[in-house]
């Protein structure tokens, strides 16, 4: 899917309610995935959307990123604080979306002509279809480090916007070839 971590979840801070710490802002920001909070389903619809895709295939795109959401793990492995600012690190373990579509593409250079419509035609849509079926049976699952930076302003605490390659970790679609 196009680089999901770019349009998904441009918040660029959270709320500061309830963050009395570093660490409570940073397991705030995720509990958001987790419980499918109303800003995760509102640019969650903006990649789906983004997408060239059928209304099926939204559907079950769509169904593919709350399950992602939803069974997110997590654990907080360093809190590292300097006045204002603080270092959150944490291990994330998300389903690895990555990669069935990395060898769904392998699979399409040897196996063009099984995407190809009734006129022998390259089906993008059927394609899509094949790529989507295999996210959505991945059970398979990664983990990725991932620090978040935290600023303190007026006694509470928000998260920084994620970098793009933080976003595809939690995303589970990293490309963790190029590390």
């Amino acid at each position: 899917m196009k680089k999901i971590g770019v349009l998904l979840l441009m918040i660029l801070l959270l709320t500061g309610c309830g963050n009395n710490t570093a660490r409570d802002a940073v397991e705030n920001y995720l509990k958001k995935y987790k419980t499918l909070d109303s800003e995760v389903l509102v640019d969650l619809e903006s990649v789906v959307e983004a997408e060239n895709l059928t209304r099926d295939q939204e559907e079950k795109y769509r169904e593919i990123l709350k399950k992602q959401y939803k069974d997110l793990a997590y654990k907080i492995v360093e809190e590292e604080y300097d006045d204002d600012i603080s270092y959150i690190t944490v291990e994330v373990t998300v389903y690895d979306l990555y990669k069935p579509q990395a060898d769904a593409s392998i699979y399409l250079e040897d196996h063009h002509d099984e995407f190809n419509d009734e006129n022998g035609v390259y089906s993008v849509e059927k394609f899509m279809d094949y790529k989507l079926d295999k996210m959505k049976n991945v059970t398979d699952k990664i983990s990725h480090t991932i620090v978040f930076t935290v600023t303190k302003e007026k006694d509470k605490y928000y998260v920084e916007q994620p970098t793009e390659n933080d976003l595809l970790k939690i995303h589970g679609v990293y490309n963790y070839d190029l590390d």
